[in-house]
């Protein structure tokens, strides 16, 4: 079967890849906008090309040329503040390009798994459901939220993965999130301003990929809630990570979201329900201190 991932250099896109080549039924296409920062290129089942989904006559070359059955669609900008700022960028590659390459597969009649947030929603009510009503409160979960619907009334079998504060260990390259930002600031004796009023459902980065492929060979259809199971601030995310790494906490000052100036508004409290996804995929995810144990040994 073959796959087509976008975004393969990020740090979803990395683990997702990895786990497709450790099954041999699958021929992988790895895409990104820049060079391959893969490590797979002696497997048989790889490729990478590099390919700008904003670009529609390259997205349905790519598409045409290599034909995947699947695309797991990763690839957006994820960071809220540089949408608010850009909002053109943020919406041409977080929706305009989701559309092309809804067309380019619409075409060769491929499945199409996307992959969404906890941003769609306005944090008022989490826990979230798959059910629940959606109502951004900022740009980067608008285009968010316009692109799920772009896939939703597309003609295609698909499915929509939404997922909450992805950590993990990059494969290649240099790519910060709270655990390694806490981690990196505390052993150099730094002092850091966490919120405390802010809250989430942590995912795991091989939790979430391993939900993806549940998703890719049910073939589901309709929306996935995929997170971890615990509901923390993240506060409470890096007094844990100091907690186990043996750092030094009183460098650890609680704040409220209003302590900083950002030019996106944050939902206060989102998290995910995840039983759907624990009944219909078998999904089920690792607790916060055995994912810390992973990442950090």
């Amino acid at each position: 079967m073959k796959i087509l991932v976008t975004g393969a250099n990020g740090l979803l896109g990395q683990h997702v890849v990895k786990m497709l080549l450790q099954n041999s039924n699958y021929q992988v296409m790895a895409t990104s906008k820049g060079q391959c920062r893969l490590p797979f290129n002696t497997n048989k089942n790889f490729e990478y090309a590099t390919l700008d989904i904003t670009d529609e006559k390259a997205v349905h070359n790519c598409l045409q040329a290599f034909k995947p059955a699947a695309i797991i669609h990763t690839a957006a900008i994820t960071q809220p503040d540089p949408c608010e700022l850009d909002t053109i960028t943020c919406w041409t590659t977080n929706v305009t390009a989701t559309q092309f390459l809804i067309d380019a597969a619409t075409v060769i009649n491929a499945y199409f798994l996307y992959i969404s947030t906890d941003f769609v929603f306005d944090g008022l009510h989490g826990p979230y459901k798959e059910t629940d009503t959606t109502n951004p409160v900022n740009f980067y979960g608008t285009s968010k939220l316009a692109a799920e619907k772009l896939v939703v009334n597309s003609l295609l079998q698909w499915s929509i993965v939404r997922t909450v504060l992805v950590f993990g260990n990059i494969l290649v390259g240099n790519r910060s999130n709270i655990i390694s930002w806490v981690k990196d600031n505390l052993k150099q004796n730094k002092s850091i301003k966490v919120v405390t009023d802010q809250w989430r459902t942590p995912t795991y980065v091989e939790d979430l990929a391993t939900g993806i492929l549940l998703v890719l060979q049910k073939q589901a259809i309709g929306i996935f809630h995929i997170a971890g199971k615990q509901g923390m601030s993240p506060y409470d995310m890096a007094i844990a990570t100091a907690n186990y790494l043996q750092l030094d906490t009183t460098l650890i000052t609680k704040v409220t979201a209003d302590t900083f100036t950002q030019p996106a508004v944050r939902p206060l409290k989102t998290g995910f329900v995840i039983d759907k996804a624990i009944v219909e995929l078998n999904y089920q995810p690792i607790s916060f201190e055995v994912a810390l144990k992973a990442m950090l040994g």
